[in-house]
């Protein structure tokens, strides 16, 4: 397997497809993440989060997902759980019951974070 000009193995750099989401198309990966995270808006956060089965987000989800971008952008790498825990004062069995898909598929897709599948 050989990278392809994105930087992604190529099996994987093949399955980006545009989506429209809160009415703005972009582009996602294979598993609906969004490929470039400056695409992502508070309203694309909302219609995942419907998708998703999600009700909406409260205060408490906003605070996560701000914290994971916030992170995201300074380090260049989206946080880990003990930074998650850390940065929101959230223990990891309170984020996991906000984010019913979990950290990595509810959380960070929320956030508009890159798929960790892709970040080799």
């Amino acid at each position: 397997m050989h990278a392809d000009d994105q930087g992604l193995p190529a099996d994987q750099g093949r399955d980006r497809r545009l989506r429209r989401i809160a009415g703005q198309d972009v582009y996602v990966d294979w598993e609906d993440f969004l490929w470039d995270p400056q695409d992502w808006s508070e309203a694309m956060a909302l219609a995942l989060a419907r998708e998703s089965g999600m009700d909406g987000l409260d205060d408490a989800h906003w605070r996560v997902i701000r914290f994971m971008r916030g992170f995201y952008f300074y380090h260049g790498r989206a946080p880990m759980n003990k930074d998650l825990r850390k940065g929101t004062g959230m223990s990891l069995m309170a984020l996991k019951a906000l984010f019913p898909q979990g950290i990595r598929q509810g959380a960070r897709r929320l956030a508009g974070l890159p798929n960790p599948k892709a970040c080799l």
